[in-house]
């Protein structure tokens, strides 16, 4: 393929990954944005395979290469489940991290072209930059696929003087880097490379693990911007501008997308980088001494009891979390609501922007179980609608509707916007038991009269409601 036809395909595959970006920002355009994603990547890879830059002698290595990381991508997306999408999105950043470390590593030991004055200067940059972010992102997104599926704890992990300690890793980077481009020689270069790279992974590992659980959807959003903008760097030492491109549209709309997070939670960007917050510490004493502890007792409630309810409601929001996730509920959920609506019942559900464990998450498991996109809908949306709603029912969610985020200023998630559901005639929330969220505080809404604990697996308990509906 001659270079021209090479810079077509690449502005070709560009344009269809901005498409897809597009496609995928709506759940009903989704599958459309996902094939221009994929047709995309494909005309890039063919473009590069059969591309000027690439030996003939080489072009079956990269076939293997090709068939290797393929059958292992068809393998994950066969298996692995719905509810472990967050851990797989987590790991795959990983990749793309490492993959970068790698190609800057073999950039720098390449010895086939060779670079003088500025030009070299501006390569080496590149390359430290690269490894830098790749690093970063491999060993953080390590971290946050092992607190993802429960392999290491929410808990954040608050080092002393942890700014400190970021701080002087910085300014040891800074100090290397000026060493590496100072370097005469790639061996007396290779030192402050590694050293830079040996900080670099352990600043993702502390940065990550000082990030409680409550703020993963952050961290998912944010660990993806890195992967794109590691994609960049490898694009730049690459000298692949259709790797630049992408790369950059992948950074962009990951921090765009955290910017959109941290608003959902009532939260500073750099104060969710810095942690501390959803670690499971008791809530805060409010100013006069007392505990922050709501008083009351709870009205459990029989699946017989909630199938009454909602057979006797005219308007019901469903407002899913991450327990209908983990108990795989999502397809009885659209049983019930197929049920309700043959009876003329009105319903909807309410999505809270960092419900689950990464951005969509909710919205994914609900497509996957064919519910309706038109009756999804978004906070800002339906939060209006509860005090015309009859019942309000909460499957495995907890900090996304508690009302202490706009009723207790000393709440550790005052200020963030939250589902209000206890506004609605009754509200129903499952639980396996009165266990606090991620963010660690107690949630009124448990206690308040208008409000119903339905207690029990979410799965089981909704296959109890279905049939207690049907009959």
């Amino acid at each position: 393929m001659s270079p021209s036809l090479a810079t077509v395909a690449y502005i070709g595959a560009a344009i269809l990954f901005i498409l897809s970006l597009g496609g995928l920002s709506n759940p009903e355009t989704s599958r459309r944005g996902n094939l221009y994603g994929v047709v995309g990547m494909a005309l890039a890879v063919i473009a590069t395979i059969v591309g000027p830059r690439v030996a003939t002698a080489g072009i079956p290595w990269i076939i293997g290469a090709l068939a290797i990381g393929g059958s292992a991508g068809l393998y994950a997306a066969k298996t692995v489940k719905m509810t472990q999408m967050p851990e797989l999105v987590a790991l795959m950043h990983s990749l793309v991290g490492l993959a970068a470390c790698l190609v800057g590593f073999a950039s720098y030991v390449d010895t086939s072209i060779q670079f003088t004055g500025a030009e070299k200067v501006i390569h080496e940059v590149e390359i430290y930059v690269g490894i830098l972010i790749g690093a970063v992102t491999f060993s953080g997104s390590l971290v946050a696929f092992g607190k993802l599926n429960g392999k290491i704890g929410g808990k954040p992990l608050l080092l002393p003087a942890r700014h400190w300690l970021n701080l002087l890793g910085l300014l040891v980077v800074v100090w290397f880097g000026r060493e590496f481009v100072n370097a005469h020689d790639v061996q007396t270069g290779m030192t402050p490379l590694i050293v830079m790279t040996v900080i670099a992974l352990l600043f993702g590992i502390h940065m990550v693990m000082a990030i409680g659980g409550a703020d993963m959807p952050v961290v998912v959003s944010m660990l993806n911007s890195y992967s794109g903008w590691a994609a960049a760097a490898t694009g730049f030492m690459l000298s692949n501008d259709l790797l630049i491109v992408t790369g950059a549209l992948v950074g962009s709309s990951g921090a765009i997308l955290s910017y959109i997070m941290c608003n959902a939670m009532n939260r500073n960007f750099i104060s969710v980088i810095a942690g501390g917050f959803g670690g499971g510490a008791p809530a805060a004493p409010k100013a006069d001494g007392a505990a922050a502890e709501p008083q009351g007792e709870v009205v459990p409630v029989s699946a017989a009891e909630t199938a009454e309810l909602l057979r006797e409601a005219k308007s019901v929001i469903i407002v899913p979390g991450y327990g209908m996730a983990v108990a795989q509920a999502q397809h009885t959920v659209n049983e019930i609501t197929k049920t309700l609506r043959e009876r003329g019942v009105t319903v909807r559900f309410g999505i809270h922007p960092v419900a689950g464990r990464m951005p969509g998450h909710m919205n994914v498991l609900l497509a996957e179980a064919k519910v309706p996109y038109d009756i999804v809908l978004e906070m800002d949306e339906i939060n209006d609608d509860f005090p015309d709603t009859d019942v309000a029912m909460v499957i495995g969610a907890n900090d996304i509707v508690n009302p202490a985020a706009q009723d207790d200023p000393s709440s550790p998630i005052a200020g963030m916007p939250v589902l209000e559901v206890w506004k609605a005639r009754t509200s129903i929330v499952m639980k396996r038991s009165m266990a606090s969220g991620y963010a660690g505080v107690d949630n009124p809404l448990f206690y308040k009269d208008n409000n119903r604990m339905l207690f029990g697996d979410a799965k089981k308990m909704l296959d109890e409601v279905l049939v207690a509906l049907k009959a």
